[in-house]
Order: structure tokens, then C-alpha cells, then sequence
């Protein structure tokens, strides 16, 4: 930590308005024995050491996993949170970001209450420090244009549909204003062509009946017909719907009200899956802010899987979907398909607090524990670097096959580049959840064991059930397993 008894954090933007007189109102943050006192053009506060709980960093992907953006904020005994304006970061590695969070943790653990917790509090778009705006903020706008698909464009192309069923030739006694309702052939000539090779920008500029449109057509027809050629342009409410060639025939497109009824509906079920998130992040409520929430990724199997049967539902038959004893099987059978994965997806996404040390998974016992068994690999991976795992090279866990455990580059068989663990000198401190200062790498149903290696803290994470055969593993030495404070 710096020896300087007040800590100053700014950025280099805020520094450039100090050299031209308005370094009062760039936003800044001092920390020293006291507390921490920040400033931003609109307000100034502070907050002393006792009041804090943790100091915490917030990351987030930017564009790349290469670059991201971090902030700090404050956990307040309270609950409370405050943001502070500096330090900030927009780099992966950023060694000065790193060691203003490092001053401010030190500061805190020596001026701050006692019995605090010493884990980094890394939040991160997996973790629960979230509230439930990103997800409505999501979810009404696809619920809004969704319920104006329904309401507005599905009726209108369901009346165009009919009108187009029973329409008629407009003949000479059909009165002027009455031949928007009926068909008006008229001679015409292309006036123009716009011939692109992005099939979007085709069209063709067609005069008929003493008006001039532009007709958006294919690649195909814009490049047969050339100024000068003859149609027979067709009319129906006050634009021209269709024309025949000698290069071919045209008729306008308008989209199906089934397409545009199974539109609404895909868009519905895409804002379910922010509402899922909140579900997520409502039954965590009570989880630590750091800690990562199980993935929501089981309630997109159920809105999928409802999509295929809904959709198809939708479009072939938009006006009256249970109309018949056909489609009421159909929309009961999907409707009990649908409801039977959403009660799988609330079972898969549940929160599973980590058991006993090594006792979760005690009936799946087979005899891969001890070292004269035979050699298993398990998906596991160590988070330190150490000299059993080097740069990190270690991606599964070998029991059995002559030594207790062994980290290797790969899944078997063979131990070609695998490293002895010492588990002689390994003692298990906790088992836990996976945490935002894991990294984006662990998935989010893992656990974590953390274990004192001499002194030092490392990290062990695997499924939850192959983590328990790990440390079931690791029992077999005398002296391997135990409890204890986190090594520091």
C-alpha cells in the first residue's frame, strides 16, 4: 500500500480539467484512515471504514473478453451501496486499476470492523448484485410491440385477406369512388429499372393509369425488363398490386396474418426469458451479491420447445386455433409438453447450497477414490497457478492409477503431461458456491473448494458431484481433509 497517508484516485480526463481550472468539478475519490470521500459534479459524500462491509469490483464484457469495464462500489452495513466515481477501468489488464482496489481493501481490512469478510467481491453480469430493471427494461418493449402486432396488424391483414377472397373487376358502371374496391387493369411502360446486385435494391419504375410507382421486384425480373417494355398493371386500393409482362409476372406480398400472429407470439416468448432472469434473480434475493446465480439457460429449452408448437399452431390456423378436435389435441398436448419442461427448467435452475465437506454425492461411491483403483478423469480444474498446475495448463483431475490425484491437460486415457497433486500437504478449508472472483470460465453449477496448500490459498472446482469424489480422494491421506480458516 502506498506510504501516502491520503490516497487521491482520478482519471486522466479528470486530471486535463485540473491544469485548466475546473479540477473542482471533475469527479475524484480520497481514501485515507478516515473513511473514503468522494466527489462527482453533482454531489459530494462520504463514508467511514466502519460502515463499510466490502469493497467491491463490477465487470463487465465490453466487446471482446479481452476488454471490459470496471468499477468499485462500497457494500454499506446497511445494505446500501455507493458507487464510487474513481477508480475506473476499460482494459483487461489494467496493473493501476488493480492496485487502487488493492489500497482501498487494505485500508478497510485495517481501519474497518472486525470479523469482515477477506474474499474479493468481484460483481459481474452472472452474479446476483443485480436488480430486476435490465430485465423489465428488456421485457416490456418485445411485450409491447408483440401486443401491437397482435392488436393492430394481425386484424388489418386478416380484413385485407378477406377483402382480397371476394374482390371484382371494376367495370364502367362502377362509380369513382368505389373503384378503390374493386380491380382496375390499365396499360403501362416502364419508365426505369435500378438493377443492384443486393437483391433489396431492385425495383422497377412502372407509369400506368396517369401515375408513376416504384415497384420493389426481384434480381431476376429487374435485370429482364428495360425502359420502354409493356405491362398490365393491376389496381386495387389506390396502389398497384400486380402486373403481367412479357418477362414475367408480378404480385404484391403482404405478410399472412398467420405470420404475423406467430411473429407476436415469437416475440412473447422471447421477453419470457428476461422475465426468467428475474425469476432467477428474485429467488436468489438472499445469496451473497457475489456469488454466481445457476443459468437460466434451462427455461430456453421449455420456450423453445414451445415454440415448435405453437408457432406452426399460429400460422395454419391464425383465426380460430381450437376449432377443431385436431388442434385442441394439438394445443393440449403441447401445452402439457410445455409445462412438464418449465417444472424441469425451475428444478435445473434451482439454487444448490454445497453439503458437508465430501458429503455430497456419498452414494455414488464406486471404488475410483483410492490410488490403487482405476484411473478416472474427472472435468475439474484448479484456479491457481502452481507447480502442479503451470499457466493454468490443468482442464481435468486423474484418481486412481497408482497416485491419489493428478491434473492434466486432457481427458484420458493415459497420463501423458499430467502433474502429482502433493495432497499430503493439502487441507480442505470450505466447499462453496462459485463466486464473480472465479471468473467467467467455471460454470455457474460447479463448486468451489478452497484448499490451504501450505499456507497458500487454492482454488479446486468440478461439478458438484465429481468435487466430492475429489475430496473423498483426498481423505485417503492422513491429514488431508479438515477445517479451518481460509489461509490468507
Amino acid at each position: 500500500m502506498s506510504d501516502d497517508p491520503r490516497l487521491t484516485y482520478r482519471s486522466a480526463f479528470g486530471r486535463g480539467w485540473s491544469l485548466v481550472g475546473l479540477g473542482g468539478t471533475a469527479p475524484v475519490t480520497h481514501a485515507d484512515a478516515d473513511g473514503v470521500r468522494y466527489r462527482t459534479p453533482l454531489r459530494r459524500r462520504s463514508v467511514p471504514w466502519p460502515d463499510v462491509v466490502a469493497v467491491r469490483v463490477h465487470r463487465i464484457h465490453v466487446n471482446s473478453r479481452y476488454q471490459e469495464r470496471r468499477r468499485v462500489s462500497l457494500l454499506l452495513r446497511d445494505g446500501g451501496v455507493r458507487n464510487l466515481p474513481q477508480p475506473r477501468s476499460y482494459r483487461t489488464d489494467d496493473p493501476e486499476f488493480d492496485a487502487g482496489v488493492a489500497e482501498l481493501r487494505a485500508l478497510r481490512r485495517r481501519y474497518g470492523a472486525p470479523a469482515e469478510p477477506e474474499h474479493r467481491h468481484v460483481i459481474t453480469p452472472r452474479t446476483g448484485g443485480h436488480g430486476l430493471f435490465g430485465p423489465i427494461a428488456w421485457s416490456v418493449p418485445l411485450l409491447l410491440v408483440a401486443l401491437i402486432v397482435a392488436l393492430w396488424a394481425v386484424p388489418d391483414s386478416l380484413a385485407n385477406e378477406r377483402a382480397w377472397r371476394v374482390v371484382v373487376p371494376c367495370t364502367a358502371a362502377t362509380p369513382a369512388a368505389d373503384r378503390g374496391e374493386c380491380l382496375s387493369t390499365f396499360p403501362g411502360v416502364v419508365v426505369r429499372t435500378d438493377f443492384h446486385e443486393h437483391p433489396k435494391y431492385n425495383s422497377l419504375y412502372v407509369s400506368a393509369g396517369g401515375r408513376t410507382d416504384r415497384i420493389s421486384v426481384s434480381h431476376r425480373m429487374a435485370g429482364a425488363y428495360a425502359p420502354g417494355d409493356r405491362l398490365e398493371v393491376t389496381f386495387w386500393r389506390g396502389g398497384p398490386r400486380s402486373f403481367v409482362g412479357t418477362h414475367g409476372e408480378w404480385h404484391e406480398y403482404r405478410a399472412p396474418a398467420g405470420q404475423l400472429l406467430a411473429l407476436a407470439v415469437a416475440l412473447a416468448l422471447g421477453a419470457c426469458y428476461p422475465v426468467a432472469l428475474a425469476v432467477q434473480r428474485v429467488r436468489a434475493r438472499r445469496l451473497p451479491d457475489d456469488e454466481v446465480l445457476p443459468s437460466a439457460l434451462p427455461f430456453v429449452g421449455a420456450l423453445f420447445a414451445t415454440a415448435l408448437w405453437l408457432l406452426p399452431l399460429c400460422v395454419l390456423h391464425p383465426t380460430d386455433p381450437l376449432g377443431s378436435p385436431a388442434t385442441i389435441a394439438w394445443a393440449v398436448a403441447g401445452t402439457a409438453v410445455s409445462a412438464g419442461l418449465l417444472v424441469l427448467a425451475f428444478r435445473a435452475a434451482r439454487l444448490r447450497p454445497p453439503g458437508p465437506l465430501g458429503a455430497a454425492g456419498a452414494d455414488d461411491t464406486d471404488g475410483t477414490e483410492g490410488a490403487d483403483a482405476e484411473e478416472v478423469f474427472l472435468s475439474a480444474r484448479f484456479l491457481e497457478a502452481t507447480e502442479y498446475n503451470p499457466y493454468h495448463f490443468g482442464t481435468h483431475v486423474v484418481l486412481g492409477g497408482g497416485e491419489v490425484l493428478a491434473v492434466a491437460p486432457h481427458s484420458g486415457p493415459g497420463r501423458f503431461g499430467a502433474k502429482r497433486v502433493p495432497v499430503e500437504r493439502l487441507t480442505v478449508v470450505r466447499v462453496r458456491r462459485v463466486r464473480g472472483e472465479d471468473g467467467d470460465e467455471v460454470s455457474s453449477g460447479w463448486h468451489v473448494a478452497e484448499l490451504d496448500d501450505a499456507g497458500t490459498l487454492v482454488r479446486l472446482t468440478a461439478a458438484p458431484r465429481d468435487l466430492a469424489r475429489i475430496l473423498r480422494a483426498l481423505g485417503h491421506v492422513p491429514g488431508a481433509v479438515g477445517t479451518g480458516a481460509p489461509a490468507r
